[in-house]
C-alpha cells in the first residue's frame, strides 16, 4: 500500500472520534443576580470607606466648618440676643443653631463624595467602573449609600461635641440625629450624583452645587425660627427640601430640653405648616426619602448614558 493510500484511509482525529472533540467554551453571563449586585454595591462602599479613612485632614476639614459655624456665630449672636425674649437664661442661642450646624456637617461631605465621581471620570477609574460587570445602577447606588455613611460620620462627631451646645446626651436622641442625618446626607449624595453626571470637571461641579445648596440651606430654618417670617420667605421655606430635613432635627433636640418653658418651644419651634395644617415628622422624613429614591433613580438613569 502506497503512502497516499496510507494517508487517504487513515481519518483524521476530528472524524475519526467526534466524541474526542474539546467542547467549545460555554459563554457565561456577565449579569448576576440580585446578590451579585449587592455584592458590586457593597464593594463600592467598601471603596468610599476606605478613601475617606486614608484621609484624616478631610475629616477634619468637614467637621472644622459647622464648630465654627456653631461657637463663633452662636456665641457672637448670643451677647445680642441672650437675656431678650425667648433666648434667656434657660436657652442658649448654640442651642438653637446646633440642629442646622449637624445638618451643615454632613452637607458638605455629601457633595464632596458625590463630587469625588468627577474625579474618578478626569483621571479614567470611572471608565473602569462602568466596563465592570455589574449594573449602572448598583454603582450608583454603593456611592450614595457610601457618601451617605462616611457623611454620617461627621455627624457622630457633632454629637460627640452636643453637651458643649447644651444638648443633652441622651441615647434616643443621639439615635434619633444620626438615623435623620443618614437620611439627609443620602438626599444630598444623590443629589449630588445627579450633578456629577453631567459635569466633567469638579471646580465646576463644585460651583454648581454650592450655588443651589447653599441657599437651600439658608431658607431650610437651619438660622431662624419658621414662625413669624414674611409671606414671601414663608413660602420660599415651605417648598426648600432641605426644611424637611432640619425642622425634625430641632424637634428631636427641642423634644429632650426639659428646662425650656413649652411656649419658648412653641415660639422656636413651631414646625412646618400647609396652609395652616401641622406637617407630622413622620411625613417630612417621608418627604426626604423620597427626594432621596427620587434623586437615586435619575442618576442611575443619568450614568446610563455615560460613556
Amino acid at each position: 500500500m502506497s503512502a497516499e493510500t496510507t494517508v487517504g484511509t487513515m481519518a483524521r482525529p476530528e472524524e475519526a472520534e467526534p466524541s474526542a472533540r474539546p467542547a467549545p467554551p460555554r459563554a457565561t453571563s456577565l449579569a448576576g443576580g440580585p446578590l451579585h449586585e449587592l455584592r458590586a454595591a457593597w464593594v463600592v462602599v467598601k471603596r468610599e470607606c476606605i478613601r475617606f479613612a486614608s484621609d484624616p485632614l478631610r475629616v477634619i476639614v468637614g467637621v472644622l466648618q459647622p464648630i465654627l459655624f456653631l461657637f463663633v456665630l452662636g456665641s457672637g449672636l448670643g451677647s445680642l440676643v441672650n437675656g431678650h425674649g425667648e433666648f434667656g437664661a434657660s436657652l442658649n442661642l448654640r442651642t438653637f443653631l446646633y440642629p442646622g450646624a449637624a445638618a451643615m456637617s454632613v452637607l458638605f461631605t455629601a457633595l464632596f463624595s458625590a463630587g469625588s465621581i468627577v474625579w474618578d471620570r478626569e483621571f479614567g477609574f470611572l471608565r473602569e467602573m462602568l466596563v465592570a460587570p455589574v449594573s449602572r445602577t448598583s454603582l450608583v447606588v454603593g456611592k450614595c449609600f457610601g457618601g451617605a455613611l462616611i457623611a454620617s460620620v461627621q455627624g457622630v462627631l457633632m454629637i460627640c461635641i452636643a453637651g458643649l451646645a447644651g444638648v443633652p446626651y441622651n441615647p434616643v436622641l443621639m439615635i434619633t440625629v444620626l438615623a435623620e442625618l443618614f437620611l439627609l446626607a443620602l438626599t444630598l449624595v444623590s443629589f449630588g450624583m445627579v450633578v456629577a453626571a453631567r459635569i466633567k470637571q469638579f471646580q465646576s461641579f463644585m460651583a454648581v452645587t454650592q450655588m443651589l445648596v447653599m441657599p437651600l440651606f439658608f431658607l431650610s430654618g437651619a438660622l431662624y425660627p419658621l414662625s413669624g417670617l414674611p409671606t414671601w420667605l414663608k413660602l420660599l421655606t415651605r417648598v426648600d427640601p432641605l426644611t424637611y430635613a432640619v425642622d425634625p432635627l430641632r424637634k428631636a433636640v427641642f423634644e429632650h430640653l426639659h428646662k425650656v418653658p413649652r411656649t419658648v418651644v412653641n415660639r422656636l419651634v413651631p414646625g412646618v405648616t400647609w396652609d395652616g395644617w401641622h406637617v407630622p415628622v413622620g411625613l417630612e422624613l417621608g418627604v426626604v426619602a423620597m427626594m432621596a429614591l427620587l434623586f437615586i433613580t435619575i442618576a442611575a438613569l443619568e450614568f446610563r448614558k455615560v460613556d
